[in-house]
């Protein structure tokens, strides 16, 4: 991993985690467009999970070694925790965020693996993992 690529990549996932944190207290309906409708609290789901947004964000920006590490599986986590929302606005067709067609909501459903991704590669995640397991 070169470290200026896995800086750059960690500095702009976490512009996007902070803008994207921050949008869920300002434009909170259009985050509840993938919340489904059967969930209890949804608005209360859609600000906690901005607050965990914007200090996922934030730690991208702070941590360094091992905690970077742990934080690169968190992130892989959460966005994995969060893609159901993704798969339920597709299929029951929400428009939030401007996804007015099934063609946009399915394509962004490919993004998700991606921030999985990005997430495992710029905090050093993958890489630990890989040395971790030739040594074993």
């Amino acid at each position: 991993m070169s470290g200026a690529a896995a800086l750059v990549g960690r500095v702009l996932l976490a512009a996007a985690l902070l803008v994207a944190g921050t949008a869920h207290f300002t434009a909170t309906d259009e985050f509840l467009g993938q919340v489904p409708t059967f969930l209890p609290l949804r608005e209360e789901i859609v600000l906690v999970s901005g607050v965990v947004e914007l200090a996922l964000g934030v730690a991208l920006l702070v941590l360094r070694g091992h905690r970077l590490v742990v934080l690169g599986w968190v992130l892989a986590a959460f966005f994995v925790a969060v893609f159901p929302g993704n798969v339920w606005q597709a299929v029951n067709g929400s428009t939030s965020f401007g996804l007015g067609s099934t063609t946009s909501r399915v394509v962004r459903l490919f993004f998700q693996p991606l921030l999985v991704a990005l997430s495992l590669w710029c905090t050093g995640a993958w890489a630990a993992w890989r040395r971790r397991d030739r040594r074993g």
